[in-house]
């Protein structure tokens, strides 16, 4: 595996509050309203935040943990993989957020407390000057890199605008697979990362949900193309959170794919052993999370190489 295709370092941002952003539930179908207060569910979120974090160290994956200070109204925070991406030799990517107070979150601290944990990173690109136009790019969230191939899926919604996935690829040196994807109620899916997610040899992704045949098509034969072998999900299974999942590398390249409980529950058991084909499924859960922030494994885990 070359020094930029799956890591065994993750950042993650503990959160300050959280609580059902207001300003994303327009778009992201999977979100709900509080029903609760701030602070009841903000303790619950930590103490999944927690649980979490313990089962990925457990696992032997490297994890830097940053406490999110509180400065500003940011209940997003604990997904970090949607305003920074990292690549080789700690270069970082930064991008435009649908949310206004979302924007917040991208802040020189985290790269402070980074350094203090001896990576220096360094930015290459920095495309958040594209808010003034309203058009986003909210990073791994919207984009799935296969970073061996250098090939970028990417489902458009308000949130994954068709002219950055390009400029993004132009400047990065990917080819972009573009398609749209909905919901059953036809909402489209806010982000790829919650149908998608790519493993060594594997991809898990929700077909059904590319309406577009030919689309649907150039996908799974770009899949098969690079050697990934489908593991075709569900509706529900996507509702369960079982696309939200990343591969990870523990102790000796030990392969592990992460994902929450709920995910992992939804799965049926000849999923479960074709994927145990390439990787360990870890598992945590993450039901206050999910519920209220409509994300949940996956975007919580900003990959670090």
């Amino acid at each position: 595996m070359s020094s930029e295709t799956f890591t065994s370092h993750i950042l993650m941002v503990r959160p300050y509050l959280f609580r059902g952003n207001e300003q994303t539930l327009i778009n992201n179908s999977f979100q709900n309203t509080s029903t609760l207060s701030t602070k009841e569910i903000t303790i619950e979120a930590q103490k999944e935040f927690d649980t979490f974090v313990k089962i990925l160290k457990q696992n032997s994956i490297t994890v830097s943990v940053y406490q999110d200070d509180g400065v500003g109204d940011t209940p997003d925070s604990i997904f970090p993989n949607n305003w920074v991406s990292f690549h080789h030799l700690h270069k970082i990517v930064l991008y435009p957020m649908f949310a206004e107070n979302r924007r917040i979150e991208r802040t020189p601290k985290i790269f402070e407390f980074l350094k203090k944990e001896g990576i220096h990173t360094h930015i290459i690109k920095d495309y958040s000057h594209f808010e003034k136009k309203e058009l986003f790019l909210e990073g791994t969230g919207s984009m799935i890199l296969d970073r061996e191939n250098k090939i970028v899926y990417a489902s458009l919604s308000e949130r994954t605008n068709k002219k950055l996935v390009n400029l993004f690829c132009e400047e990065m040196k990917y080819t972009p697979i573009i398609f749209n994807s909905y919901t059953q109620k036809k909402y489209p899916i806010y982000h790829t990362n919650v149908i998608m997610a790519l493993g060594n040899k594997f991809a898990l992704i929700a077909l059904e949900c590319i309406k577009d045949k030919e689309e649907q098509m150039r996908v799974t034969q770009e899949l098969a193309r690079t050697g990934k072998k489908i593991i075709p999900l569900s509706e529900n299974q996507i509702n369960e959170f079982a696309g939200n999942a990343l591969f990870v590398l523990g102790k000796d390249n030990t392969p592990f794919l992460v994902m929450s409980s709920n995910g992992y529950k939804s799965l049926e058991r000849n999923q479960v052993k074709k994927i145990e084909k390439y990787a360990e499924i870890i598992h945590s859960p993450l039901d206050t999370i999910e519920y209220y922030g409509g994300g949940s494994a996956r975007c919580m885990m900003a990959e670090i190489f």
